[in-house]
């Protein structure tokens, strides 16, 4: 299972996007970009370096790497409707996108982790594939044997129904959650202009 093992901290300073959740990434202590020459003057980005720029921030964010990315692009571009919506719509409905949703980890990665080593179910069987798609009605909850591992429950604490997405239900208690409908654009809390992403491709 690929994954991005890099360091972060670059990745984010690069790209000026904080591509990764936790918040030591929110407010890094160099707001330029990395590189040996330091806060200099940068070139202007081209038409292409910014389409890139956001495909490489929508990549990261959702911890794709290129190929998986370049698949969900041809099958958004294949489905009826906007393309880029449909891309969005397929990486927020990753089973590891889901658990980070649903506040049963405080990042995707570590959402991604859980899903791994075999702590979520989906429908009462252990679902360990992170880009497994979750449809509409699926019951998503965290394992018996994993109900006390600290960083699930230190995660759903922090969950607070101001900040709870309108298409996904959550049951704190029972550690228990659903989408219960595919996301509209409008309904998905990510600053991305995906239509960049589809020029690129385009070309």
């Amino acid at each position: 299972m690929a994954r991005y093992i890099g360091p972060r901290a670059k990745i984010c300073r690069r790209f000026d996007y904080p591509t990764f959740e936790s918040p030591k990434f929110m407010k890094l202590r160099k707001s330029y970009p990395p590189g040996e020459h330091g806060p200099t003057s940068r070139k202007r980005l081209s038409d292409y370096g910014i389409q890139l720029r956001e495909k490489q921030r929508l990549k990261y964010l959702y911890g794709v790497l290129e190929k998986q990315f370049r698949n969900y692009y041809k099958k958004a571009d294949n489905q009826e409707g906007v393309t880029g919506h449909n891309l969005l719509k397929m990486l927020e409905v990753r089973l590891d996108n889901i658990v980070y949703r649903l506040g049963f980890a405080p990042t995707r990665r570590a959402a991604r982790q859980l899903v791994s080593h075999r702590h979520i179910l989906v429908n009462g069987k252990i679902v360990n594939i992170p880009s497994f798609q979750v449809k509409p009605g699926q019951i998503i909850n965290v394992k018996d044997k994993s109900k006390r591992i600290k960083l699930i429950l230190n995660s759903v604490k922090n969950v607070s129904s101001d900040n709870t997405l309108s298409w996904i239900s959550l049951d704190k208690a029972k550690l228990e959650g659903s989408i219960l409908h595919i996301p509209e654009r409008e309904e998905l809390p990510i600053e991305i202009n995906e239509q960049l992403v589809v020029e690129l491709y385009s070309k």
